[in-house]
């Protein structure tokens, strides 16, 4: 990993991040209630930005002390960026306590203070869908369309031709090439018979392929169909915003199903990642598209920036769509645990006690806190181990 790709990655780790925040910003502003600080990561501040009676100012290393001693900053919201790139925060008047003023969040009603816990949720995927187009419209998506057919193979048993489209596999509907590889690891293939929905000409045709034990390309045996796939589409303007909804539906999916595979004990710790382990699969993604690009002699062409930039739009999408998903789940501390209260209050028609709701959310940030730091020794684990030689 170089230091110019890891600057890269934190930088868009850092964008989805604030684009997340900016959300829950500007929707509190729209119902009146007042920010007190909008802040790029965590932890001490770096540089402020705040503006006063006296016009705007910029301060360096100032502390909760400094902005609680001048008052001058009290009606106006203060910008910062903290020194830990692995975060950020909307503070709002009220949010964590109740505070009798017409600009308090706890003020507000329960519909307005779900709509401002929902909208960094939302942001994120409405920045995943902008970025989705960006993607589509300049490199095209990938259909799933048959390219080859393994001679003797199970689709060529099947009468699968090249330049079919699979439309569905076992009433799965697949739009995108990606869904294909996501189906076989949340269903693995086995030598049961598998019904695939193919569009040929403009017809649909059903066809029945029943996977054979094959060696993969890493020797190990494994059930295969015996066919590759995906066609880059450059579609029109309506095709571009259609297939960015799926494009984003797509990350959507994977990640809830991801999730509950997590949750059923099918994912170990090796395969979840944290900040550290974006940051190097940013990286890694980045140099990959670089060096495919290169010419005979190792030099970077203009094929290098495209891969480039694809790979940033790729993985951008992939982890602001994983974001999203991410701050809904009903845990305290979270966007969805706090919605959850939220729902609770709707329902009973009164908030709960406030104490209650602070040592849950306590609790639920503590854990957080905690498989934050499993997850960084993990990432921080499997670096060490790629780069340590091995004994022979």
């Amino acid at each position: 990993m170089s230091i110019g790709n890891i600057i890269l990655a934190l930088l868009v780790f850092s964008f989805i991040i604030i684009f997340h925040e900016f959300g829950h910003f500007i929707v509190a502003v729209k119902n009146g209630i007042h920010v007190i600080e909008f802040s790029l990561g965590m932890g001490p501040r770096i540089i402020s930005w705040g503006k006063t009676a006296n016009g705007h100012k910029l301060l360096f290393f100032k502390s909760d002390k400094f902005f609680s001693e001048h008052t001058e900053f009290e009606n106006h919201t203060v910008y910062s960026w903290k020194i830990l790139p692995l975060g950020g925060s909307c503070m709002m008047l009220g949010e964590e306590e109740e505070v009798k003023d017409e600009r308090s969040f706890s003020t507000k009603s329960v519909f307005a203070r779900m709509a401002v816990i929902f909208a960094g949720p939302f942001f994120n995927f409405i920045l995943a869908f902008l970025l989705a187009i960006v993607l589509i419209g300049v490199y095209g998506y990938e259909s799933p369309e048959v390219m080859e057919v393994t001679q003797g193979g199970a689709m060529e048993q099947a009468g699968v031709q090249v330049g079919d489209v699979i439309t569905s596999i076992n009433g799965t509907k697949i739009v995108l090439n990606g869904e294909i590889g996501y189906y076989k690891v949340f269903h693995p293939f086995t030598e049961e018979p598998m019904e695939i929905t193919l569009n040929r000409g403009g017809k649909n045709v059903t066809v029945t392929a029943t996977p054979q034990l094959v060696k993969n390309e890493s020797g190990e045996e494994d059930y295969m169909l015996g066919f590759s796939y995906g066609k880059t589409v450059k579609p029109g303007a309506l095709g571009i915003i259609k297939y960015s909804a799926y494009e984003v539906k797509y990350y959507i999916q994977t990640t809830v199903q991801s999730l509950v595979w997590m949750l059923r004990g099918k994912v170990s710790m090796k395969d979840i990642s944290g900040p550290v382990g974006i940051v190097k699969v940013v990286s890694n993604n980045v140099e990959a598209g670089v060096d495919a690009g290169r010419d005979a002699k190792g030099n970077m062409t203009s094929d290098s920036v495209k891969n480039a930039i694809y790979s940033i739009l790729v993985i951008s999408i992939l982890l602001t769509a994983n974001l999203g998903v991410m701050n809904l789940i009903p845990i305290p501390a979270l966007d969805g645990g706090r919605l959850l209260f939220l729902i609770i209050e709707l329902i009973r028609r009164k908030p709960l006690p406030a104490k209650a709701e602070a040592y849950v959310n306590m609790a639920g940030f503590m854990l957080l806190m905690a498989l934050m730091v499993v997850v960084l020794g993990s990432d921080i684990m499997k670096i060490v181990s790629e780069y340590t030689p091995s004994s022979k």
